[in-house]
């Protein structure tokens, strides 16, 4: 008897030592089911490093009707007449007949059965009357057609000035106020999905989940002076881009304005205007032209890299540089995912009266070996020649308001560049030499060409291609932030020293 009893007890043992925990152990974190009647968290535990829910619960939730089968070898969980088979000693489900992997079998615990959570979407998701969305990295089980956006953010130069970003999935409607130190985004959506950075940087304490709902919050620092923040949609995502400067010191104050001339005598012509005036700042307004846009996506790379998208997040990275550093104008051809034609871009820069524009792009070649940027300007043919010097030595008396005269240039409107090739020569230089600081330049960096976007701009341009989208390596890094913050900060570079070169002219 004494045997048999030693004998029966280590048979227990066995059993018990082969046998789930009965409780398991649960997550850090727990799930949160979030629906139309709003939010409630599941339980879950973890066995055998799988996250698992108890098969009571999702009946209790999810109103099906759960058995087990000993026909057909497992659980049968049914739905208004649809059935799914979960086996019991293998991975998978049988769907309405479909095979379903499950990361593993329904697993016994106790007097409970427990599926891996991920049925719920897999096998669940497909006979259920609305969609079942697990969000994993959040922790979210999303039932209905319910709006919520993933919702991540960054600083992308700390400064100052501070530039940050941040990226709403899909794109949302937002409003953006800024209020006591701290900017607010709200959002349009039913909930929000944040992973939000754990500090801030340079002007920014923190980027926060807002006190209210639906709201991101941007906390400034007491260095922080005015922030500006922009929305703008662009390949299904809208990005808020927020740029803080720095507060003013006490005792820096705005430069007070030039004195206003006296009108000329009536009959009097008035004098045409300088290309440069003493009185006037060299560069008062710089035109940023994002290349392609819309249905033209431009150069297209092998891992899918489009032009029009990567022109556009440089074209902002570089309006924050500009605005905040040296407190020049900036305007945009265009400041979303949107068509502009070559005429509409040089006339957006001739009607800003613009002093400098400067034209974004990604190459593309037949062969995947060639890389790096490369700078256009314009080039001027025999009629392009004659259009220079008569803009230099001839103009036109036209009426203004008070009955005087004032002298104009006339030129035709794909000649604009004509009296501005040498300074945009000049510019051409400038960009190759800080370009080639920052990024690999291409063998033959720098180009003359009658481009028509350069050709009728009234102002210095250039044309920069800031590498090959062809080229595997250079692909990867266009789409990186270091090699677009490296692209814009070297054609900032190269802003301030042109415009060290315009004003040494007003000497001369």
């Amino acid at each position: 008897m004494r045997g048999t009893a030693a004998i029966a007890l280590a048979i227990q043992l066995l059993l018990l030592a082969s046998w789930p925990q009965a409780q398991g152990t649960a997550p850090g974190t727990p799930l949160t089911l979030l629906s139309r009647d709003g939010r409630r968290p599941i339980p879950t535990i973890v066995l055998s490093g799988q996250e698992l829910v108890a098969l009571d619960d999702v009946a209790a939730l999810f109103q099906v009707a759960v058995r087990e089968d000993t026909l057909a070898g497992g659980l049968t969980i049914t739905y208004r007449g649809r059935t799914i088979v979960v086996s019991t000693d293998q991975p998978m489900a049988s769907v309405s007949g479909r095979v379903v992997a499950l990361p593993s079998p329904a697993v016994r615990s106790g007097n409970r059965w427990y599926v891996p959570i991920d049925f719920l979407p897999r096998a669940l998701g497909p006979i259920y009357d609305t969609r079942i969305d697990l969000r994993r990295p959040s922790r979210l089980l999303i039932v209905g057609d319910l709006r919520v956006p993933r919702i991540t953010a960054r600083v992308d130069m700390p400064g100052p000035p501070t530039h940050a970003t941040i990226e709403i999935t899909p794109t949302s409607p937002v409003v953006v106020t800024t209020d006591a130190g701290r900017v607010i985004v709200r959002i349009e959506a039913d909930a929000l999905d944040p992973a939000l950075p754990a500090g801030g940087g340079g002007l920014i304490d923190a980027i926060r989940a807002g006190d209210q709902p639906l709201t991101i919050a941007v906390l400034l620092n007491e260095r922080a002076g005015a922030a500006r923040a922009v929305p703008a949609d662009s390949g299904g995502v809208t990005r808020v881009t927020i740029d803080v400067s720095p507060v003013l010191p006490p005792n820096e104050t705005a430069a007070a304005p030039p004195p206003v001339a006296a009108p000329p005598a009536a009959g009097t012509p008035a004098p045409a205007p300088p290309l440069f005036s003493a009185s006037r700042p060299a560069l008062q307004t710089i035109v940023i032209d994002p290349g392609h846009g819309g249905d033209d996506v431009g150069a297209r790379g092998a891992r899918g890299a489009e032009e029009k998208t990567l022109t556009l997040e440089v074209a902002r990275r570089l309006r924050a540089l500009i605005e905040m550093r040296l407190g020049v104008r900036v305007v945009l051809t265009r400041q979303e995912d949107r068509a502009v034609t070559l005429d509409e871009r040089a006339s957006i820069a001739n009607n800003s009266k613009a002093d400098l524009f400067l034209s974004l792009h990604l190459n593309t070649s037949l062969g995947g070996s060639v890389s790096g940027a490369e700078v256009y300007y314009a080039r001027l043919d025999r009629e392009g020649e004659d259009a220079r010097r008569a803009a230099e030595d001839e103009g036109v008396a036209l009426p203004v308001l008070g009955g005087t005269m004032r002298s104009i240039d006339v030129i035709q409107w794909d000649l604009a560049q004509a009296r501005h090739v040498e300074a945009s020569e000049v510019l051409a230089g400038i960009l190759e030499r800080d370009l080639r600081a920052q990024v690999a330049m291409s063998p033959r960096p720098r180009h003359e060409a009658p481009l028509r976007v350069l050709t009728g701009v009234n102002m210095p341009a250039a044309l920069i291609e800031m590498g090959y989208l062809s080229n595997a390596n250079q692909e990867r890094q266009a789409q990186t932030e270091a090699y677009q913050s490296s692209v814009a900060q070297a054609i900032f570079n190269s802003i301030v020293e042109f415009r060290s070169y315009l004003e040494s002219q007003r000497t001369r």
